[in-house]
């Protein structure tokens, strides 16, 4: 009994480094709205490139590193770089801000954070202003909406407000940085899906620490504007041209409450990669990843997508007549909130397993069940 609660609490070998963990940090802290990712994908590139061959960025911002550039067979592993953001969308006489969402802002949670206007002229600071609960005595609770919420920069006019540089159309990101929760956590805001952008970097890192040579050519691509519609990798796979596609994005955590098990699965964090089922991931390339997994101990969980995963990997899957494309997600709670939460472990065990399902793939490989 002994022996078993001992081998019960043997934690997972760290892949993270120290210093792989301080940019890591840096990349949640910047902020990279959707369509305005450029700052945050100088940093990714700059950490990048030092393990790749070749570096390239699209007209929208996409960054792509790759090992052998010149092989004919290509392999792509995917995340995505945005965040859910806001624009301005009114400024009031009185310099109030109303504003409408970039990507799945929560506005449910927008009520007294502190955010970032984004301007020609640097950041303007503004908070998400709501009534005090005193003055809501005795009426009718009203909930956050569109149609209430709105931002204080302490100006008294519009005119005051443009004088800083704001206009409708600037964008507008949380404050909120990264930190790490009872040393089992990280936790901020853009974990969805900067986290991905890490995980596939380290990738990257550990082929080149370990000496491994590929007999493919692999392209470590962050793709912008994901979420508004897999833009940026709908553009990205179209110049690529992959032969095989490895996306890492989140998925729910479904342990914290109020959170339907029956619609959402059973998933947890803590308890490895979630591997998901789905038309659009490709069946012989998906029991890849758990062929790898299991060789390789790295616990894994299961998850079914009904009709889509609404993740990059749709995008790639029916890009260029079809590629053979898998998702590898990452549990996190508290989704599009500015106190994301994945465990540590789980993110050492999303890059062991793209890096050892790597290792396991051939060129050339053909995922096609039969071909006749």
């Amino acid at each position: 009994m002994a022996e078993k609660n001992k081998k019960k609490e043997q934690k997972t070998t760290a892949v993270v480094t120290k210093d792989s963990l301080s940019f890591f940090e840096k990349y949640i802290n910047n902020a990279s709205p959707t369509g305005f990712e450029w700052d945050g994908q100088r940093l990714w590139l700059d950490y990048l490139k030092p393990y790749v061959d070749d570096t390239f960025v699209d007209n929208y911002g996409t960054a792509v590193g790759v090992i052998n550039p010149k092989a004919a067979y290509k392999v792509v592993i995917e995340a995505h770089a945005d965040e859910i953001s806001w624009f301005v969308n009114y400024i009031t006489k009185d310099g109030l801000i109303y504003v409408v969402r970039n990507g799945g802002s929560d506005h449910q949670i927008a009520p007294s954070k502190r955010v970032n206007i984004h301007t020609e002229k640097g950041i303007v600071k503004a908070v998400f202003g709501w009534p005090a609960i005193h003055t809501r005595s005795g009426e009718k609770e009203e909930n956050p909406s569109l149609k209430n919420i709105f931002l204080d920069c302490g100006c008294s006019s519009k005119e005051e407000v443009e004088e800083l540089g704001v206009h409708v159309g600037c964008v507008i990101t949380y404050e909120d940085t990264f930190s790490i929760l009872n040393d089992r956590y990280y936790v901020g805001r853009a974990l969805d899906n900067r986290a991905g952008g890490f995980m596939i970097a380290e990738v990257a890192r550990l082929l080149k620490e370990n000496k491994k040579k590929l007999p493919f050519g692999l392209y470590i691509v962050n793709s912008v504007q994901e979420e508004i519609g897999l833009r940026g990798a709908e553009m990205i796979a179209e110049r690529i041209k992959p032969n095989v596609a490895i996306v890492t994005d989140v998925t729910h955590d479904t342990q914290t409450p109020m959170i339907n098990k029956i619609t959402q699965g059973d998933l947890f964090s803590g308890k490895g990669p979630v591997l998901s089922y789905a038309p659009a991931v490709q069946v012989n390339l998906n029991k890849l990843l758990v062929k790898v997994a299991e060789q390789n101990n790295i616990p894994f969980q299961r998850q079914a997508c009904s009709r889509y995963t609404g993740t990059d990997t749709d995008a790639f899957a029916y890009s260029n007549g079809g590629v053979p494309s898998a998702l590898i997600s990452l549990p996190l709670r508290y989704m599009h909130t500015t106190v994301e939460m994945v465990h540590k472990e789980d993110v050492d065990n999303v890059i062991r397993l793209i890096y050892q399902t790597l290792l396991n793939i051939e060129d050339g490989q053909d995922f096609r069940t039969f071909t006749k």
